[in-house]
């Protein structure tokens, strides 16, 4: 049984909106993509690993408390170079989904390279933990037009990466024999990349916004979201939301959230499965034709 609230999207009966916390276990893979030199870089470096070694720690502990299980993005690398925090992740009851090899930029490179790096990341988590990932988000939420097919022929059930909707919907891979996807939408105002991350010489422009901000912004967006049928999804970085103040915040989010009425808090695996049942048909993403003047 389903009912259809706000937005019009069914969620399962008894629920009007629904809500995942997700979280991006990028470490040094998204520096060292861009700067291998930055290998040398001991402080920045440390700056990303607090991320697996002390940020994922703090969180799960907090997702115990708060008995939410969430959806972490584990980039390969991280995966090979963490392997006991990836199966800690697990160990812990929440899903392990695909987010590159080494964070790749996916911006513009050929199909051919893209399924390299999507190889080269479903071995490093079967490595790492046994896990063969349902989900993906691409790298800086960047796809191309052959993602889709890509994805759709590995198996993958849903991608979280298009920022073109509130609610999840099924995607038409455009290519004969291959099954479709969902699509669980996402946004830049709720990501803490946005709020927290700055590092001199590699990212931000210098300002971290106080985690009672952030935590007003994003329950704004929740409620919002709520009220509407919506799909909420956050996405935070372990070395950023993984420090002490920012932790406390989200926690306080996390118990609001999960005291809105009718809200369901779960996994994007448990989104794009029941999504599965009750989207209609693809929806087919067209190239929009650039005429010369």
């Amino acid at each position: 049984m389903t009912e259809q609230d706000g937005a019009g999207f069914a969620w399962p009966a008894g629920c009007r909106a629904a809500s995942a916390f997700t979280f991006d276990v990028d470490a040094e893979s998204c520096v060292l993509v861009n700067d291998p030199a930055a290998v040398d870089r001991m402080s920045l470096m440390g700056h990303q690993s607090y991320g697996p070694r002390v940020g994922v720690p703090r969180l799960l502990r907090m997702l115990e408390r708060q008995e939410v299980r969430a959806t972490f993005f584990v980039p390969g690398f991280t995966a090979d170079c963490y392997p006991d925090v990836v199966k800690s992740i697990v160990d812990h009851g929440h899903e392990i989904a695909h987010h590159g090899y080494l964070h790749e930029p996916m911006r513009g490179i050929s199909a051919e390279d893209e399924a390299e790096f999507l190889d080269r990341g479903l071995e490093a988590l079967d490595r790492a933990a046994g896990v063969r990932p349902v989900g993906y988000r691409a790298p800086w939420w960047e796809t191309n037009w052959h993602t889709p097919r890509l994805l759709a022929e590995r198996g993958f059930a849903y991608d979280s990466s298009l920022l073109d909707d509130d609610v999840p919907y099924r995607i038409e891979t455009s290519a004969p024999g291959t099954p479709s996807l969902i699509e669980i939408p996402v946004d830049w105002a709720l990501d803490d990349w946005e709020q927290y991350a700055f590092y001199p010489g590699w990212t931000g422009s210098g300002v971290i916004e106080s985690p009672l901000k952030v935590l007003e912004m994003w329950w704004l967006e929740a409620r919002a979201r709520h009220a509407e049928g919506g799909c909420f999804v956050l996405t935070n970085h372990p070395f950023l939301s993984g420090r002490p103040a920012k932790t406390h915040a989200l926690e306080e989010l996390v118990e609001r959230v999960k005291g809105l009425d009718g809200m369901w808090v779960t996994t994007l695996q448990e989104i794009a499965a029941h999504a599965e049942e009750v989207c209609g048909p693809g929806r087919v993403h067209q190239r929009p034709e650039v005429r010369p003047a």
